[in-house]
């Protein structure tokens, strides 16, 4: 499907393309141009946020931005045109073309506004294929969220700040921020370029946006040497209520919907059986440790996580059986020559599952920089839908929230997905005496269909084994 036509004039508008496989549509969150602004084949002009993850776009050709179609925060339709760029070298239009935007005052409960309360609703959206055009469909526009007084006048003393040490008044360049820190600042109603940066090469992080709507701490007045102490009174001061409304209604959409969707289809669809095992980790956590020192290791990623990966490829190359997916439609068992390691990473989005292509053919320095860099991409909030397609079994470490573990819902087309409790030293009989040991359990929920009882159950004793005794990994591996 073209994303791209070109007008008589020499505008060329610009459509909404399908940057995952057969989405719909996608909210623009942030527009990096203005109608006036000069592009560049390849420049990135807005950050839109599918059903899976946030995409920058760029623009494909040069020229002069003639108009935005639509606000931030308006999901479009797959296909529609979103920006039109004069490439024919006219001149910039004297207004900005710009679809308005909401304004800031209070809208009805139901969130439409008189407009689009007018316009008759779409009985129902189809699903829309790749190449073969977009369901008809109304666009739907979000109002956005006013900001407070004080936060606008904290954003507004920031910037005249930022203006001074810049040493002019006029627009400065685009601020340098993570998608994730962008998305905060624009919850909080605060301007980027009115912040401060205090990230390494100038990045503005998520504490120079709290700093910039936190008010200014009010100055003690001086004390004076004569001046007695005045006596404090001791009664506990009542618990402030919450500020504002007593609700908040956040609307489901993005990377939560999605989860929602195949989580729930996910549970009422596999039947789930989930098995425990606690086991004692200590020879892996001083593995952990001499890893970190190994040269073939440095500047990797080495933790648990790193080895409990490995020792669940390994327990899946001793019972490939698990390593399966059940086509109802088919009515088959589809057995997986391959395992897509998944690793469920919470983000600001919400939880997404990206992973690591081909993980069985990976060796250990192979695996940490691959599990590195599927961690970073998903905390800057750069994983692509690509990556979060195509997965065979999922890791996910309930630990790092000091968890002792959980009962996990399969990802929709895997059948099985294994979670780490917390590390910890507890009383464990080792070598027939009680000592403090290296203790952990893991939980592993399977699809009942395809796995039974005794296949999950060596699945998990093999892992255990594996983390107890770390050398398995050399005689099974």
């Amino acid at each position: 499907m073209t994303t791209m036509t070109e007008t008589a004039s020499g505008l060329r508008e610009f459509k909404m393309p399908d940057v995952g496989e057969g989405l719909t549509e996608a909210e623009i969150l942030k527009w990096y141009v203005q109608p006036g602004d000069t592009v560049t084949d390849g420049q990135v002009v807005c950050e839109v946020e599918t059903a899976k993850a946030a995409v920058e776009l760029p623009i494909p050709y040069d020229g002069v931005v003639h108009e935005l179609r639509f606000p931030e925060g308006t999901t479009v339709d797959v296909g529609q045109v979103i920006i039109a760029v004069d490439v024919a070298g006219g001149a910039a239009p004297a207004a900005p073309a710009q679809a308005p935007v909401p304004s800031a005052e209070p809208v009805a409960p139901s969130g439409e506004s008189d407009a689009a309360a007018q316009k008759p609703k779409p009985e129902g959206r189809k699903p829309v294929l790749v190449g073969y055009g977009v369901a008809e469909s109304s666009t739907r526009r979000r109002p956005r969220r006013s900001v407070p007084s004080q936060q606008s006048e904290a954003v507004a003393a920031v910037a005249v700040v930022q203006a001074e040490l810049n040493g002019h008044a006029g627009p400065a360049a685009r601020p340098l921020a993570k998608p994730p820190v962008r998305k905060l600042a624009k919850d909080l109603g605060v301007d980027l370029a009115a912040v401060r940066p205090s990230g390494p090469d100038g990045i503005i992080t998520r504490e120079d946006v709290h700093a910039a709507v936190a008010p200014a701490p009010a100055q003690a007045p001086p004390v004076t040497a004569a001046t007695p102490a005045p006596v404090q009174d001791r009664t506990p001061a009542p618990l402030a209520p919450y500020d504002g409304a007593r609700e908040t209604r956040v609307p489901v959409k993005g990377v939560r919907k999605a989860t929602a969707a195949a989580m729930v289809g996910s549970a009422f669809t596999a039947p789930h059986v989930t098995e425990f095992v606690t086991v004692d980790v200590t020879r892996t956590m001083k593995l952990v440790e001499e890893l970190k020192q190994d040269k073939d290791m440095q500047g990797l990623r080495v933790n648990p996580l790193l080895l409990i990966a490995k020792a669940l490829l390994v327990a899946i190359r001793r019972n490939p059986d698990v390593n399966a997916s059940w086509d109802e439609a088919g009515q088959e068992i589809v057995q997986k020559h391959y395992v897509n390691l998944g690793i469920a990473a919470a983000t600001p989005r919400g939880l997404i599952v990206p992973n690591i292509k081909d993980a069985h053919a990976k060796t250990l320095p192979q695996l940490a920089e691959a599990l590195g860099e599927l961690v970073g991409t998903a905390r800057e909030g750069k994983t692509s839908p690509a990556a979060m397609q195509g997965g065979t079994v999922t890791i996910t470490n309930v630990g790092v929230f000091g968890v002792d573990t959980g009962t996990p819902i399969l990802n929709p087309g895997e059948s099985a997905i294994l979670a780490v409790g917390s590390i910890k030293p507890q009383p464990w009989v080792h070598k027939g005496k009680v000592k403090p040991r290296q203790v952990t359990t893991l939980a592993l929920s399977f699809d009942h269909r395809l796995v039974d009882g005794e296949l999950g159950s060596r699945v998990l004793a093999d892992v255990a084994a594996v983390l107890e005794q770390p050398k398995r990994l050399i005689t099974w591996g």
